[in-house]
């Protein structure tokens, strides 16, 4: 009998949390063990599974199908093709990095935190590996009760009104897509994904199917100028929430456009691109100059991600092979850099108690490493050659330009802000004269620890390996797009 892969990296994390709830709630030791050790053996079932995954196999792989609502045709169905795995890898692997970094700094409800996370992760996985509408749909509705809980119990000063605005931005969202897919199982008569690809919808159906789509999507993602959501959560969130917010849960709308809008409803995709297109170039002029004048280190770089995931919308929509792959590629590295990023503000954090910029100066006389480690992260964040960054950027400019050289032109002066903003924070926190009030006996202990050396380690290396050598996971990617290009007609 064949192990059911997929369904253990679910359930194996709500098998932790059953757990943890008959943990006691001052059992403080035991509760970070057990959350660490289950998300540490789901990574290894995922590396298990990513070693035993063929990259030249179109089809989904690791397919599990068994009968849920048969009136609805509704089944339990999961599988992974060569765009979906990595996000299950990305998924993976960052929780137990948020659980290990979490281990000295979250004081009051461990039990409860613990098991928040380990809820997310579960839900986290089955957005990536749900090939059933409904049960994709509970999924990345899932993913709303963990997060609300992590911002609102363990989140700044603002937690309630960042908590509280993230779940009506997001749940407002998800009801247009809830109402599309009711729609879209009358017309279809199934809620398999497989069946929908082949589905031949009249062009006023699939308008306003995709616009429904759309804001669910958007929302996630986010895009302008559905976005506002995105810097208070990140500010008020804990570094793990932020971590696994910016790493995992904004890839979603994405992955739900690549996995639902081009395939199923390809016609109002083509016609309604250079809509999403302009959207998509707003979004990373304007996030990109809304970062320059930031003053919080972590809204800065929330607004760095709304430029960001521009590109990939840009990529999307531009119906070219080049253009899809780079915003997948995208997505990933963005996973990578934006979940190191955010766990170096935590760092940061941790030892001076404020995110403002004004308040630093002179940092990397007294914490090299930690110097050293943001300034790879910046090169990966504004897309030097050598980094994770720059595969995805340079081929959704490669696509952009063949749509026109206006798009690509408006598209680079996001590549260059946000080196400038990037550039002009590590000038600001890292170089000049120490400002800080630290005693001399204090200094020696302000560098890196070792559980956080080897998070920033892992991450590093990933950002290099996809940077040097991005076959690891283009030789995947690159079979799947083309079965996403349903139509060949022209953008504009």
């Amino acid at each position: 009998m064949t192990i059911p892969l997929l369904s253990l990296l679910i359930l194996l994390p709500l098998s932790g949390v059953a757990f943890l709830i008959l943990v006691k709630d001052t059992d403080v030791r035991n509760a970070k063990a057990v959350a660490l050790w289950i998300s540490s053996l789901n990574l290894i079932l995922a590396l298990t599974m990513w070693s035993q995954f063929d990259p030249a196999d179109l089809n989904f792989q690791f397919v599990e199908k068994h009968s849920w609502i048969e009136s609805m045709r509704c089944s339990y169905h999961l599988g992974v093709d060569g765009i979906s795995i990595y996000f299950v890898l990305l998924a993976t692997l960052l929780t137990p990095m948020c659980i290990l970094s979490s281990f000295d700094k979250i004081t009051h409800r461990v039990r409860e935190y613990m098991i928040s996370f380990l809820l997310l992760e579960t839900f986290m996985i089955g957005v990536f590996c749900a090939l059933d509408a409904i049960l994709f749909y509970l999924f990345f509705e899932g993913v709303l009760i963990p997060m609300f809980l992590i911002i609102g119990l363990w989140g700044g000063s603002s937690r309630i009104y960042a908590c509280f605005k993230f779940f009506l931005y997001t749940f407002f969202g998800s009801v247009f897509m809830l109402i599309a897919l009711v729609k879209l199982y009358g017309d279809v008569g199934t809620t398999n994904f497989i069946e929908m690809f082949g589905a031949a919808l009249p062009l006023e159906t699939q308008q306003w199917l995709f616009w429904a789509f759309m804001i669910g999507f958007a929302v996630k993602i986010p895009m302008w100028p559905l976005h506002t959501w995105l810097p208070d959560a990140h500010v008020e969130a804990p570094t793990a929430g932020s971590v696994l917010l910016a790493g995992v849960l904004l890839k979603m709308g994405g992955y739900g456009i690549l996995r639902v809008v081009l395939p199923v409803l390809p016609d109002a995709a083509h016609q309604f691109a250079p809509i999403m297109i302009t959207l998509s170039l707003i979004g990373i002029v304007y996030a990109s100059i809304v970062a320059l004048v930031q003053t919080d280190i972590k809204k800065l770089i929330a607004y760095s991600s709304v430029a960001h995931m521009g590109f990939v919308t840009l990529g999307i929509f531009t119906f070219s092979p080049q253009g899809i792959t780079g915003a997948i590629v995208q997505m990933i590295s963005h996973g990578f850099v934006s979940a190191a990023l955010f766990f170096c503000v935590g760092v940061i954090y941790e030892r001076y108690h404020t995110r403002e910029i004004s308040a630093y100066g002179g940092i990397a006389s007294i914490m090299p490493m930690y110097a050293t480690v943001f300034f790879i992260l910046l090169l990966g964040s504004i897309g030097m050659p050598g980094t994770s960054g720059f595969i995805g950027e340079f081929l959704v400019l490669l696509a952009a330009f063949k749509i026109g050289s206006i798009v690509a032109l408006i598209a680079i002066l996001g590549v260059i802000f946000s080196a400038a903003y990037m550039l002009l924070l590590y000038k600001r926190v890292f170089t000049g004269k120490l400002t800080t009030n630290i005693s001399i006996s204090d200094r020696h202990n302000l560098d890196l620890t070792k559980y956080e050396t080897s998070i920033f380690t892992v991450l590093i290396l990933i950002i290099l390996i996809l940077g040097i050598y991005p076959k690891v996971i283009l030789k995947g990617i690159d079979i799947v797009v083309p079965k996403l290009i349903i139509s060949n007609r022209p953008v504009a």
